[in-house]
């Protein structure tokens, strides 16, 4: 399949320039939250799979990938800026993809604007995110390098901070220069993180919309327990697990993801 990626696009909603992925085609749209230390290019191969039925657009949310930095980072602010994007597309009521974070500001945003939102899918999300639920739900990267001479010699420098597969991290860095930087700011990742961690029952449970919950076997942001309360807790949700993968399940196990996804996608 085509997993390329199309031009940034770039909009300024409620004051702050954003960047997204407008995949196109014919298909009813689809939007794709990537998750903390993320960008909205990792959704091309979601994309190819969905296409021509789905066309996705991907946002890079605040402080990720093109889009402006700076906070506020709560998972509300978060929701209101995809809610000005899909408002400002004229793309409601769609369905929205999110991981990780962007599960968590997936379903903020279907709590607090209902009429945006026809369907969630959420990758490895739970209804809380804090200990001992998650034992540690912030990744220090305080000390992270932001700049180095090279990909190979900035993905070393992650690595030295504890990180043994940089590769995630990387794709958030581009040429500069010289040299190679990352897109984010290591104290706007720690405020974000501090910002989203806590108990999200209220949000999970505040939706009625369809919902589909994604769940790795061995992740360290959902447990099995969790992912089967969430489905119990909140009417319509189906639960699919994977096993054999972790926290970043599109990564883990593409295929198997991309085709949980269209299937769902294309039988709502």
């Amino acid at each position: 399949m085509n997993s390329a990626s199309p031009s940034p696009s770039f909009r300024t909603p409620r004051g702050r320039r954003l960047s997204f992925l407008d995949f196109g085609g014919p298909g009813a749209p689809v939007l794709a939250l990537h998750g903390h230390f993320g960008r909205a290019r990792s959704y091309a191969p979601l994309a190819a799979a969905l296409a021509p039925r789905h066309r996705l657009i991907a946002l890079d949310q605040r402080g990720h990938g093109l889009s402006e930095g700076g906070g506020p980072f709560s998972a509300d602010e978060y929701a209101a800026d995809a809610a000005a994007l899909i408002e400002e597309l004229g793309i409601a009521p769609l369905p929205v993809v999110g991981h990780s974070m962007g599960g968590l500001v997936a379903y903020a945003l279907a709590a607090a604007r209902p009429e945006l939102v026809r369907a969630l899918v959420i990758e490895d999300m739970g209804a809380v995110n804090q200990p001992p639920e998650v034992a540690h739900p912030v990744l220090d990267v305080s000390d992270w390098p932001v700049r180095a001479d090279s990909r190979e010699a900035l993905g070393e420098a992650i690595a030295a901070r504890g990180i043994p597969d940089p590769a995630y991290f990387l794709d958030s860095a581009e040429p500069d220069g010289d040299g190679w930087r990352l897109l984010f700011d290591p104290a706007d990742m720690m405020e974000s993180q501090r910002a989203t961690t806590g108990d999200h029952w209220p949000r999970w449970l505040a939706s009625s919309c369809p919902a589909l919950l994604l769940h790795g076997e061995h992740s360290f942001m959902l447990s099995a327990a969790h992912a089967h309360e969430m489905t119990a807790r909140r009417p319509g949700v189906k639960l699919l697990q994977f096993p054999d993968c972790g926290h970043w399940l599109h990564d883990d196990a593409p295929e198997d993801y991309a085709r949980a996804v269209a299937s769902y996608l294309n039988n709502l």
